[in-house]
């Protein structure tokens, strides 16, 4: 019994001593993982402290240089659009005092015609009277002839009023695209600012060209139509010296982007010179064919967006897509305003680049409405 309770003791003893061994390594590793994370904490925050740092010098950067740029563009543009906006108010002003005085012109064209048809119906009643038949007295005679130059003085003024209400209401649209084109400036100057990177902002040239002024209208409408089917937006646009040449300045796609999308566009297109109309096109597709429809019923015109050029002659309708140095030799040679010598050469181009569509234009169906 004694050496059994002895037994136990040393049993007992021995794992009392293990257990305080375990207890002393699992205390030993638990400092140590505290140790560890103290240190990473430490790199931590020493991180953070370089990244705010890096974080004030940019913001000081962007307060010293990009904020005081913007405010003073944009002070430069709010006084801008305050001129334009002094001119749209003058000019609608004019606007409604000429109106009011061809409504005064076109009462007293009424007036004198009316003035005229009684005193005919005098000169009738006195030459009944006269002793020779023919005769008018001479005061009738000077009151007709009065009469007369002052219909033509008057109609004469009618037709420059009416011209020059369609000038000013030219000027007025021009003002109105400025005003639009310096409200996007604005806000891509703010966003700039604001996310404190500048915007990729691509240009493209878009122009549009018809010798029957019947279908300019209708061209113009469609082109553009064309124009935001193809994810594009009309910055600015502009006559170029006469009504019926229009220059486009178009954003929203690269140049190469958009030759992509034409070629593809134009290689369905072309599949269907043997069937046309028996499938229903995608929208830009669609848009595009009624551009090639509509120039077609024109005896010369050209439209340009970006890459694609298209050509209409009164003997073929051909298309083209070009590469930048294409589009500038193509530019500074104005071919755009001339679809004659634009067609020759179009033809120049490789076969990749080029497409005829005078039989699928001549045998395609007109748009659905």
């Amino acid at each position: 019994m004694t050496i059994a309770l002895i037994a136990l003791c040393v049993v007992v003893g021995a794992l009392e001593l293990y257990v305080g061994r375990q207890s002393k390594r699992q205390n030993d590793t638990f400092l140590y993982r505290i140790d560890e994370l103290k240190a990473e904490v430490s790199g931590q925050n020493t991180a953070l402290g370089e990244v705010g740092r890096q974080v004030n010098a940019e913001l000081a950067d962007v307060r010293r240089g990009v904020l005081p740029a913007l405010d003073s563009r944009l002070r430069h543009h709010a006084g801008q659009i305050e001129q334009l906006s002094a001119l749209l108010g003058q000019a609608d002003e004019y606007l409604r005092a000429q109106a009011a005085r061809l409504q005064d012109l076109e009462k007293q064209k009424d007036a004198l015609a009316a003035l005229r048809l009684r005193l005919t119906d005098l000169e009738s009643s006195l030459q009944s009277l006269a002793p020779v038949p023919g005769s008018a007295p001479e005061e009738v005679e000077t009151a007709l002839t009065r009469i007369r130059d002052l219909e033509h003085s008057g109609n004469q003024i009618l037709y420059l009023q009416r011209d020059l209400t369609k000038t000013l209401e030219d000027v007025e649209d021009v003002v109105n695209d400025l005003l639009k084109f310096t409200a996007g400036e604005l806000d891509q100057a703010v966003t700039t600012s604001l996310s404190g990177r500048p915007l990729s902002s691509v240009t493209v040239a878009g122009r549009l060209y018809t010798r029957d002024a019947r279908l300019h209208d209708v061209l113009v409408e469609v082109y553009e139509r064309c124009i935001r089917a193809n994810r594009l937006t009309v910055r600015f646009k502009k006559a170029d010296g006469e009504p019926s040449r229009l220059r486009y300045f178009l954003a929203g796609r690269s140049l190469e982007e958009l030759g992509g999308g034409f070629a593809a566009l134009l290689i369905s297109t072309g599949m269907d010179v043997a069937h046309p109309g028996t499938r229903r096109p995608p929208d830009d597709e669609a848009t595009l064919q009624a551009l090639l429809r509509s120039m077609h019923e024109s005896s010369g015109a050209t439209a340009q967006i970006g890459p694609l050029i298209v050509v209409r002659t009164p003997a073929e309708l051909v298309c083209a897509v070009l590469t930048h140095a294409q589009a500038l030799e193509f530019e500074s040679d104005r071919l755009p305003w001339d679809p004659g010598t634009a067609a020759v050469r179009l033809r120049r181009l490789p076969g990749h680049q080029f497409w005829d569509l005078s039989e699928w234009a001549a045998h395609a169906p007109p748009p659905a409405n």
